[in-house]
C-alpha cells in the first residue's frame, strides 16, 4: 500500500458523506477501521482521523470499545434540526438583504447556474454538493463566522436526515427556489427573502417521511464503491 498515493482524509470524509447523502449507506451501520482501510487503500491511522472528522460533523458516533457508527437521527431530532436551521437561515438572509454587494450577487447567481447545469445533467453528486453549498455560501457572505459554522454543521445533519427519511428517490433542493431568494436579496427585500427561504425549507422538509427509517445498505464495500 502506498500511503502517499492514497486518498486524503478530506476525500475519505467526502466519500462517506456522499454515500450517506445518496442513500447508499445505512444509519446505524458500523464503520470498521480495518475494512475502511482496505476499501480506501490507506492506513488505519488515516481512517481514524477521517472518522473523527465525520464525528465533528455529526455524521458518525464513536463509542469507546465498540467503534464508529453512522448516526441514526430520530424523527424528533430531524424536526429540531429543521427548526434550528430555519432560524439560522433567516438570520443569514436578514444580514445580507440591503447590504449585499454586486460581486456577492454574482457569486450567488453563478452558483445557481452551476446547480441548473447539474440538474440538467442529472449529476446526483454535484446536485447534492451544490444544493448544500448554496446555503453555505449565503452564510459565508453574511460575514459571520458563527453563522457559517452553524450552517456547515446543520447542512451535514440535514444531509443525514434526508438520507434516512426522504420519501422521494430524487434529491430536490432546487435552483429555481434558490434563484428567487437571490433576486429578493438583489432587490433589498428582506421580508420577501426570508419568506422565500421559509417556503424553501418547508418544501425540503415536506419531502421527508418521519414515520420510519429506510432500510439502506449494511455493505460498506458496496456503499462506498
Amino acid at each position: 500500500m502506498s500511503e502517499q498515493a492514497g486518498l486524503s482524509i478530506q476525500q475519505i470524509v467526502e466519500k462517506v458523506w456522499l454515500s450517506i447523502a445518496e442513500r447508499r449507506l445505512r444509519p446505524g451501520v458500523q464503520l470498521k477501521e480495518g475494512q475502511l482501510a482496505e476499501i480506501f487503500d490507506v492506513s488505519r491511522g488515516r481512517i481514524r482521523q477521517a472518522l473523527t472528522a465525520l464525528e465533528r460533523e455529526g455524521l458518525v458516533t464513536i463509542i469507546p470499545n465498540r467503534g464508529a457508527f453512522v448516526c441514526q437521527p430520530s424523527a424528533d431530532e430531524a424536526r429540531d434540526v429543521f427548526f434550528v436551521r430555519r432560524s439560522v437561515e433567516r438570520c443569514a438572509v436578514q444580514r445580507l438583504a440591503g447590504t449585499i454587494s454586486g460581486a456577492d450577487l454574482e457569486k450567488l447567481r453563478d452558483h445557481v447556474a452551476r446547480e441548473r447545469t447539474a440538474n440538467a445533467d442529472d449529476a446526483t453528486t454535484d446536485i447534492i454538493r451544490l444544493s448544500g453549498g448554496f446555503h453555505l455560501l449565503l452564510a459565508e457572505l453574511s460575514g459571520s463566522d458563527f453563522l457559517f459554522g452553524m450552517m456547515r454543521d446543520l447542512i451535514s445533519r440535514t444531509s443525514l436526515i434526508t438520507a434516512v427519511y426522504r420519501n422521494t428517490a430524487r434529491f430536490n433542493c432546487g435552483p429555481d427556489e434558490h434563484a428567487e431568494i437571490v433576486e429578493a436579496l438583489a432587490a433589498g427585500d428582506v421580508e420577501t427573502a426570508m419568506r422565500l427561504m421559509d417556503h424553501h425549507l418547508e418544501h425540503v422538509e415536506s419531502e421527508l417521511d418521519l414515520r420510519d427509517v429506510r432500510d439502506l445498505s449494511h455493505d460498506l464495500k458496496a456503499a462506498l464503491a
